[in-house]
Formats: C-alpha cells, structure tokens, sequence
C-alpha cells in the first residue's frame, strides 16, 4: 500500500529526532546554568568594586572593570550559543513538518490520478451529472401530459445506491494541507498570517513587522540576488 510506504519511510526519517531533541534542550539548559553562576559572577564583582573603589588605584579600578566587562562578555556568548541551538532545533522539527507535507501533497496527488484512471469520478462531475439526469426526467414528465413520475423515478422505489470508492477517497488538492490544524502557539508569519513552511525569504528591512515570507505569497521562484524588501518596505522606502 502507499499509504504504508510514505508512513514507513515518514517514521524511518524521525527515527533519531527525539535523541537530537534531547541533546539539544539538554545543552541549552547546560548553557543557562552557566549563564546564571556568570551573572552570580558579575553582581559579586559589582557589589565588590562598588564596595572598594574610593581604596583602589586607577589601574586597580581599570582592572577590576575588565573582569566584570569580561564576565559580561562570556555571558553573551553563552546566550548567543543558546539562541544558535535553539534556532538549529526549531529548523530540524520544521524540516520533518515540510516533509510530511510534500509527502502528503505527493500522495494525494497520486490518489487523484489512481481514481481518474480507474474511471471514478470527482464529487464535482458527479453532481454535474445528477444535474443533467435530473433535468433531462423533468423534460421528460413535462412531455407526458401531466403524468406522474414512474414507479422508477419515485423515491420509494429506488434502490439504495452502492457507495462510491471515491465517496470514501475523495481526491484532495496540495493546498488542503496548509488548511490542516496547526500547534495555535507556533508563531506565524507572511502576507497570509499562515505558519512557516515551504521555502520562506527575509525581508532585509530591520524594523519589518513580518520579516518573513513565502515565495508564492510574494510572487517569487528562486531567492533574489542582493537584498529584498517585502512589498510593504518597498513601499515605505517609496515614500521616503
């Protein structure tokens, strides 16, 4: 079966996720702990040079401010380090979920293609047809002088129709993945308010309140060369 295909391959692909995962929140919590014993560190050299420093020569005062200004520093690279692992994580869960959804696309795209090929109908053509069978019965009671409808055409007497494999399987569009439900804590982004996926581009603008976009919501194919302003920057710097 297909569908056991794309799950067994889907499950072989994030078989190792959960040990990164762990790795990772494991060494951003390594990171905080010596964050926070860093900033123990600054406030007692603070209290310490607060303390002293009417009794301090000028070197001893310079001295002591380039450890509190060097403890500052390791700090920041220990936030810097988390931020980078914490934006390594959210990209490897990201990359899974864009899998699944061409994997998704991908499979649906193919039922579509079985059914047409085995001769079954979308639900569209076959209300299209029901409309013309019943239009074509109207025209023809019309035609019989004021008759009732036969014993065929009543409703008691039809038969209960077989249900359709199509009726079970309808085909669906690539687009109904991005309808699927969705965590209401990830964050959104784009013209659309819709959450990140596919191939995504930056707006080069500091201060863009959306910062990034998809290509298709932004008319794009490939990522441009050179900078690119969101067409709401590109129209305040217009303006300017």
């Amino acid at each position: 079966m297909a569908t056991a295909i794309y799950l067994e391959h889907y499950l072989d692909s994030i078989e190792n996720l959960p040990c990164e995962l762990q790795r990772n929140f494991t060494l951003m919590r390594d990171l905080d702990n010596r964050t926070e014993e860093k900033k123990g560190e600054i406030n007692k050299l603070a209290e310490e040079y607060i303390a002293n420093v009417k009794n301090l020569a000028s070197e001893q005062r310079v001295e002591h401010l380039q450890k509190i200004q060097n403890a500052y520093s390791k700090c920041k690279e220990f936030s810097d380090d988390k931020v980078q692992l914490a934006m390594q994580t959210y990209e490897m869960v990201d990359k899974h979920i864009r899998r699944l959804d061409a994997d998704l696309a991908r499979f649906e795209n193919e039922l579509k293609e079985k059914l047409e090929l085995t001769g079954y109908e979308s639900a569209d053509g076959r209300a299209l047809k029901k409309s013309e069978m019943r239009s074509q019965r109207e025209k023809r009671g019309s035609r019989g002088r004021g008759r009732k409808g036969s014993d065929e055409d009543s409703p008691r007497k039809k038969k209960k129709a077989s249900p359709d494999l199509s009726d079970t399987l309808l085909p669906m569009q690539p687009s109904d993945v991005l309808d699927m439900p969705v965590d209401p804590n990830e964050p959104t982004y784009c013209l659309c308010h819709q959450v990140s996926y596919g191939e995504m581009i930056g707006c080069d603008n500091p201060d863009c309140p959306i910062e990034w976009f998809h290509f298709a919501c932004v008319d794009l194919a490939t990522k441009p060369k050179g900078k690119w302003f969101c067409p709401r920057c590109t129209q305040d710097r217009k303006k300017k």
